[in-house]
């Protein structure tokens, strides 16, 4: 089934929902990173928050989500789009532990709790919008409910989930976000806060076969939801070997006559999608010429 995200409403518009299923956009940044489970689910669980974030902006707005918690993985940066299109990588991609104390993947000893999370949305304005918070428990599904609540001053619920089969590949990956809207009652607070405390866990949901508008009803009751939208979403990258050229011409004709002598060639690999890209010794002359 394709990945995609729905935007919602519920309780008669006192809240604003999203949810995804992400397994197939997990799955794609898993095969090309090669992440080994933990960081699989690391990864995974930023990248279908991010996507969810990136559902929030319009147009050609972007943002980027750098997690750097001081775990062993290492940085997690992922990048979205109001598109529903995400890419992401991290770090120490080869990164497992045993499972933890409740039986699930180790996140929480992969990404650290002693660092931040940081949110840079780019809405075409001069300045780009930066949120910053302290990683509060390197789950991620309660660090994004701290950003939210901290950084954007919107009292939020986070739900973000991965499923990695015994091959490394994904079983299951999605997610939840709910965020009160001004003047919610404490009624809708009450019920919310209850039927959060019983749900299964969002990977489990997935799994078991639900859609994200199923996970909306789960998550709000039946007949508490208004479907909005639905949007496709898909791992997608912005690398292209144009812009890898363009790249190099910025170097400036010494620089890429510099790599001639040397190398007779060039390489570049994208760090979001490991995309590699080859020049010969020709087109590199090509590029010189125009750097010139």
């Amino acid at each position: 089934m394709t990945d995609y995200l729905v935007k919602a409403l519920g309780f008669d518009d006192q809240v604003r929902a999203y949810a995804v299923s992400s397994t197939n956009t997990v799955g794609e940044g898993q095969r090309r990173h090669g992440t080994w489970p933990t960081a699989s689910a690391a990864l995974g669980r930023t990248m279908t928050a991010g996507v969810m974030m990136g559902a929030m902006l319009k147009g050609d707005d972007t943002l980027t989500v750098k997690v750097e918690g001081g775990g062993p993985i290492g940085a997690i940066l992922v990048d979205s789009n109001a598109k529903g299109e995400v890419r992401g990588y991290v770090t120490h991609p080869q990164v497992h532990f045993d499972l933890n104390e409740h039986g699930k993947l180790d996140v929480r000893r992969a990404v650290g709790t002693d660092g931040t999370l940081t949110v840079v949305k780019d809405i075409g304005m001069r300045e780009n919008f930066t949120g910053q918070v302290p990683i509060v428990s390197g789950e991620l599904g309660d660090d994004f409910t701290y950003y939210f609540a901290s950084s954007e001053q919107v009292p939020s619920s986070v739900g973000v989930g991965v499923l990695v089969n015994p091959d490394n590949s994904i079983l299951a990956a999605g997610g939840f976000i709910l965020q009160l809207l001004p003047g919610a009652g404490e009624e809708t607070i009450s019920q919310l806060e209850e039927r959060l405390k019983t749900i299964e866990p969002i990977s489990k949901m997935i799994q078991q076969g639900l859609s994200p508008e199923e996970i909306l009803e789960q998550l709000m009751g039946e007949g508490n939801v208004k479907i909005l939208e639905k949007m496709p979403v898909q791992f997608k990258c912005q690398c292209s070997k144009d812009r890898i050229a363009n790249a190099l011409i910025s170097l400036g004709e010494a620089e890429i006559e510099d790599i001639i002598q040397t190398d007779g060639e060039a390489e570049a690999q994208c760090h979001f999608c490991n995309e590699k890209y080859h020049f010969s010794k020709e087109e590199l002359e090509e590029l010189k010429a125009e750097a010139k």
